[in-house]
């Protein structure tokens, strides 16, 4: 059945093409189809290629694996035998350790903190980074890095700030400190102290990569690493294979956390002071909150990925403060890390999230992360710093004479349960399991690679299908994985018009923070590199595709269409900026993108306090018909889902069941060599008559 759909989407593909060749080829594809179903499965990887992309992606995951098929095929034809082997050299990534040949001189010593959330990990980390001379912090989230930055700096221990889209630097020639995002730290440094947060993420399927570097690559005699137990067996092989001791500290949570033996039973009115609803898309956020609203005739603070870190960290003070009526946080996944929150029970509304595609269960270490939020061992409000929102990098998660010793655990335990009874089975087996450890590093080909690799190629050749070639001929150790090269691909087709781009140039848009899930976001992406292409234009008063108007509209009556205007637009200012330290010369107007990002902020703030939700929910709506309904994904699309890549991405498993982008015949070899080339480009290849015309170019 679905090869059928397939052969029919290939033949209307074929009639909407102009370009000759590609038609041509496209028929033969067809022809090698239905060739191939008389052969099994096995023997047919094609076949099994094209079902998949197209299950996962439809008509363009279809349309993207052809395209690839197509300059698979006029590679075959073009490269010789050496330039193969040259390839699958550069291909060849299956000891990174080795790309970084100043660290492996040094003898490292790594501490490897593990526990679960609240037991103080982070904070015994960073009062060694603190006594020491040199040194430098590593987190997940801006939030964090910013955190670290405001902690030592009143401290007496001057520091910057460094993140992708902001560079905040202190003033003097004392400064020995810095406080980063994983992905900007600085490998070429040499430190006394070094301090990794969230250490688990070095199996994340898309940000891996960066923890896999820093551990790698820093020049630290001292390399302290924080995280979740699952960690601990793959860190052991690194240290091992690194030659590096290795340290394990094991910490206990500070305050209890316990698992209900009822659920709210769908009923809103149960929830109280202090408790957290926890969902997994915008709908369904801004659906009970406007619920609740109703309800308790009172407002309710929410935090979910695609708002900007400066209004999540608001929203978490305004639940904070004791004395005001934000009672009740609505919130995603985003809450799993980098904000401080005075949480007495954690209720999740569904166990399912929308990955894209489908609906898929939530991860155990993603249900223990977020329910670990509950009871803290001292709040905000408790701790030194009370007008701090950000999480484990205070004092909060101290178990020394500071803390407060009259806090009872019956004041700091922390309730989990579900909105509906059916589901709180699930959490509770969740509470009561131990996540798998994590088998696998993330990496990703080196830049000087891509840039060497890309060079067999000819100009005409789409980027995005140079990326795919490499990912599917790369040779890996067992003990790593590649990164899903997923929105790299999408960011390459979006910029591929731009005919001017140099490779490097293409490097640099495919590693920025585009959400290229937002559709809307496109046309910015698109413009910009316009601007890097002609090299000017980048102004920003000066690029039409920016929705500048939005600064002048008033916020009156809030919508959520307004809202997510707001926040798209908020996101093309993040990536200027991002862009701004990269193309300096371009994007030029950095102070006024700066301010324009804050004004942003400020208008999002106010329109969440008067957001209403395009769902109509009324006091008459059950909860829970609202929550089934948001959970089908033929009501969601990219908008509506909290799905924010480059930050507050919790799940750290090198799982691939949510991407649906086949390489080649759908695995990339470890250890063995393969001829390269062998997935489904040769594939097609080899059921296609050798009489194509060889005139090269960009598939349509």
């Amino acid at each position: 059945m679905v090869t059928s759909i397939i052969i029919q989407e290939l033949q209307k593909i074929s009639e909407q093409t102009e370009k000759p060749e590609y038609k041509d080829f496209m028929q033969h594809a067809v022809s090698a189809i239905h060739e191939s179903l008389k052969l099994s499965r096995k023997a047919a990887p094609i076949v099994e290629s094209l079902r998949q992309s197209f299950i996962g992606q439809g008509r363009l995951g279809l349309r993207t694996q052809i395209k690839y098929a197509y300059h698979g095929y006029l590679a075959s034809q073009r490269f010789s035998k050496s330039n193969l082997q040259d390839q699958a050299r550069l291909a060849d990534i299956r000891y990174p350790a080795e790309w970084y040949p100043a660290t492996r001189q040094m003898q490292r010593t790594i501490h490897l903190h593990v526990g679960p959330t609240n037991s103080g990990k982070t904070y015994h980390a960073l009062k060694r980074l603190e006594e020491a001379q040199f040194g430098v912090y590593a987190g997940p989230l801006r939030l964090l890095a910013h955190e670290v930055y405001m902690r030592l700096n009143a401290r007496g221990r001057p520091c910057n700030l460094v993140t992708g889209d902001e560079r905040q630097l202190a003033e003097g020639d004392d400064v020995t400190m810095s406080s980063c995002t994983v992905e900007m730290v600085p490998v070429n440094t040499s430190f006394d102290v070094a301090v990794i947060d969230e250490i688990q993420m070095i199996g994340h399927e898309e940000r891996g990569w960066a923890w896999t570097q820093a551990v790698l690559a820093l020049k630290a005699k001292e390399l302290h690493l924080c995280g979740e137990e699952r960690a601990v067996p793959l860190i052991k092989e690194l240290a091992a294979a690194m030659g590096d001791d290795l340290q394990i500290h094991h910490y206990q949570r500070l305050s209890p956390l316990k698992t209900m033996s009822t659920s709210l039973k769908s009923d809103l009115g149960n929830l109280r002071k202090g408790d957290c609803v926890v969902a997994f898309s915008k709908v369904q956020i801004h659906s009970l909150k406007r619920e609740l609203e109703i309800k308790t005739k009172k407002p309710v603070a929410v935090v979910y990925g695609s708002l900007p870190p400066e209004v999540r960290a608001r929203q978490a003070e305004l639940f904070n403060d004791p004395n005001n009526n934000y009672d009740i946080l609505v919130a995603s996944d985003a809450i799993g890390m980098g904000l401080n929150l005075s949480i007495k029970r954690i209720i999740f509304a569904r166990t399912t999230k929308f990955n894209g595609h489908t609906a898929v269960p939530v991860e155990i270490s993603q249900i223990k992360q977020i329910a670990g939020r509950a009871g803290r061992y001292r709040t905000a409000a408790q701790a030194a710093a009370p007008d701090t929102a950000v999480d484990d990098l205070s004092g909060a998660e101290a178990k020394d004479s500071s803390a407060s010793p009259n806090v009872s655990s019956a004041k700091t335990l922390g309730l989990v349960t579900t909105l509906n009874r059916g589901e709180l089975s699930v959490i509770r087996n969740a509470m009561e399991s131990q996540a798998d450890p994590i088998m696998t590093a993330g990496i990703v080909p080196p830049v000087d690679v891509i840039v060497r690799f890309a060079a067999y190629f000819p100009p005409s050749t789409p980027f995005s299908y140079i990326l795919f070639r490499l990912y599917d001929t790369s040779i890996l150790h067992p003990r790593f994985h590649l990164c899903t090269p997923r929105d790299r691909l999408k960011i390459a087709d979006i910029i591929e018009p731009i005919r001017k781009l140099t490779i490097s140039d293409r490097v640099n848009f495919c590693a920025s923070p585009a959400n290229v899930s937002d559709e809307g976001l496109h046309p910015i992406l698109r413009a910009f590199a316009e601007c890097v292409a002609n090299r000017s234009g980048g102004g920003i008063l000066d690029i039409k595709a920016l929705n500048l108007g939005l600064l002048d509209v008033q916020v009156t009556v809030g919508s959520r269409d307004y809202l997510q205007k707001l926040e798209r637009l908020h996101k093309a200012l993040i990536l200027y900026l991002w862009l701004s330290y990269r193309f300096a010369g371009v994007f030029s107007t950095q102070a006024m993108a700066f301010y324009m990002k804050k004004i942003v902020e400020e208008k999002i703030q106010q329109a969440l306090s008067k957001v209403s939700t395009n769902i109509r929910t009324t006091a008459r709506t059950p909860i829970r018909r609202v929550v089934q309904q948001e959970s089908e994904p033929k009501f969601l699309n990219p908008e509506d889902t909290d799905d924010e890549p480059l930050e507050d991405t919790q799940s750290s498993g090198p799982s691939r069941e949510r991407h649906h982008i086949v390489l080649g015949s759908g695995t990339v070899k470890r250890e063995t060599r393969r001829k390269p080339g062998t997935g489904l480009d040769v594939a097609i290849a080899d059921l296609i008559p050798d009489r194509l015309p060889m005139s090269g170019g960009a598939a349509p």
